[in-house]
């Protein structure tokens, strides 16, 4: 596989995510019964959204410089791309998680909250789109390997 359809497969795949998210946040918000304002002690998703949504942002940049710091120098530009792209994979599905549940539980209560939620994780992830000189930024790679990306 040519170096720069990793990239490109790696930006097709979070896109895909991220209109997936957006749709069903457009289908989410049109086909709710109401837009609760109000705190509901009760209600398990108060809790358990922005938990979620915590654990889900935190853990996911925890794991990707995790894994991107572990990749080694001295290994061939595909394998280090092939790393990257993994560790990307798990960061964007650790912000995505958390999103579904926030759009699921508006959905199932209109709770402003977790609407709120998922807006703030899909912009997130949004802005986490993959691009040449983010994966050059966090990768450090040399000149030789760049100019193979370009």
């Amino acid at each position: 596989m040519p170096l720069k359809n990793v990239l490109n497969t790696l930006r097709i795949i979070h896109g895909a995510l991220t209109m997936g998210l957006i749709v069903f946040t457009l289908f989410v918000f049109y086909r709710a019964n109401s837009f609760i304002a109000r705190m509901d002690n009760e209600d398990f998703f108060t809790y358990l959204v922005p938990l979620g949504g915590a654990i889900g942002y935190f853990l996911g940049k925890w794991l990707f410089t995790k894994q991107v710091s572990v990749i080694a120098k001295n290994e061939p530009l595909n394998t280090k791309l092939a790393r990257y792209q993994s560790a990307s994979l798990i960061k964007f599905a650790l912000l995505e998680a958390p999103a579904f549940l926030a759009l699921f539980a508006y959905y199932q209560n209109g709770n402003a909250l977790h609407l709120t939620i998922a807006l703030f994780l899909i912009t997130y992830l949004v802005f986490q789109h993959p691009t040449l000189k983010r994966v050059i930024s966090h990768l450090d790679l040399a000149k030789d390997e760049i100019q193979q990306l370009q």
